[in-house]
């Protein structure tokens, strides 16, 4: 947990003022990868590693920014009152996600003012922990409560800083990352239909017991994160809709892959490459599996669940192309452990971390074998994280 009083010496050791306190947690996806974008079903859960931002109000029109975690400070003028547009700062990269939500925020109507503002980020990056929508979200909440009038709703919120990502920083993500920082609950995964925001809590629970955790979420980083992340999670992207572009074709009214059933898909095969018929049955199975997932969940069969997280994980890795030998070892290796409901890649790919699910009682021997076990065969030490779903996104006070 974040140490405030630690982050208030350093904030007023660098700027003026009291500061306010906004924290926002990183999210694991438990199923449903890559259908955000596609109008698709996800099934996250916050996790308790957060940005908190502490945040001042300045009497000018500048964003005055320190990051803890670079240990620098860069300063971005806000245009004048009325007008939409944030200069991008040269040379830089982490401060591109606050000014991108300044950007996104001033195009709403939020009359975003001079801030100080020093962030503190939990969430470890590049592990597909979405540290770039803690931020995002946890900035938003500090630059729109200090804005005054009237607090933007959740929804609001989290699309604001899909806008930010999208936009700005060019990442064409969905808006799952941002929701589940929003929306995250203790004890519960949240169950979002990204096409409508329609969206349940769904308890993490024992079987036969509404209270106790049947089960812990263990993530493990498989500390690798290759170079072509940010490139191919944009192709990605586009081959779904260079399949959408050709089933419309023969069925208009098919906008997104969620409209596209399995039967359909398979009468249509030939009208597709190969390729994107591969990335279309991914999305198109995926949300079967998301809907199933959630079911399994409540009705506590942990088994079920951990079965449909293994067929997740194959279809990313034949269909969608997203995995990489790292993550396909770190998945046999959880998967057999005793214990283990279930194992699957979790975030964009290409790297970074799995999610499994854990028996209680099992976890303290999981990771520790799966610690040595991934160790010896790849000389990389991974970072093992337990974790029980968190609150969301939430302004702490002074």
């Amino acid at each position: 947990m974040t140490n405030l009083d630690a982050l208030r010496k350093e904030f007023t050791g660098s700027f003026l003022g009291a500061p306010v306190f906004f924290r926002a947690p990183g999210r694991v996806n438990l199923i449903g990868e890559h259908t955000d974008y596609n109008a698709g079903y996800v099934l996250p859960a916050a996790i308790p590693f957060y940005t908190t931002v502490a945040a001042a109000a300045r009497s000018d029109r500048q964003l005055r920014v320190r990051s803890t975690n670079y240990a620098e400070t860069l300063t971005v003028a806000l245009p004048p009152a009325g007008a939409a547009e944030v200069r991008r700062t040269e040379g830089t990269h982490w401060v591109d996600y606050t000014v991108g939500v300044a950007t996104a925020l001033l195009a709403h109507g939020v009359a975003v003012g001079g801030a100080d503002l020093l962030i503190h980020g939990e969430v470890p990056l590049g592990a597909g922990l979405s540290s770039s929508a803690s931020l995002e979200v946890a900035v938003a909440l500090a630059l729109s409560t200090l804005a005054g009038g009237p607090p933007l709703d959740k929804i609001t919120l989290a699309k604001l800083c899909q806008r930010a990502e999208n936009e700005y920083v060019g990442m064409r993500c969905g808006i799952m990352d941002q929701f589940a920082s929003v929306f995250g609950r203790e004890g519960h995964a949240v169950l979002l239909d990204c096409r409508s925001l329609e969206h349940r809590l769904v308890p993490l629970r024992a079987p036969g017991d509404r209270q106790k955790p049947g089960a812990q979420i263990v993530i493990c980083n498989t500390m690798v994160r290759h170079h072509l992340a940010g490139g191919e999670y944009n192709r990605r992207r586009e081959e779904c809709e260079l399949g959408v572009r050709a089933l419309a074709q023969v069925e208009p009214e098919i906008e997104t892959l969620r409209d596209v059933s399995k039967d359909a898909l398979l009468r249509h095969e030939t009208k597709l490459d190969p390729t994107i018929y591969r990335r279309c049955r991914h999305v198109i199975t995926e949300n079967q599996r998301v809907l199933a997932a959630a079911e399994a969940l409540g009705a506590a069969d942990l088994n079920r669940f951990g079965r449909l997280m293994s067929e997740s994980h194959d279809s990313l890795r034949d269909d969608f192309a997203v995995s990489c030998d790292e993550l396909d070892l770190m998945v046999r290796l959880g998967a057999g452990i005793d214990g283990v409901y279930g194992a699957r890649m979790t975030g964009g790919g290409f790297g970074g971390c799995t999610v499994n699910l854990v028996r209680a009682d099992a976890v303290s021997r999981f990771t520790s074998m799966i610690r040595e076990r991934y160790f010896h065969a790849t000389g990389h030490r991974p970072e093992i994280y337990v974790c029980e779903a968190a609150e969301g996104a939430a302004e702490l006070g002074a």
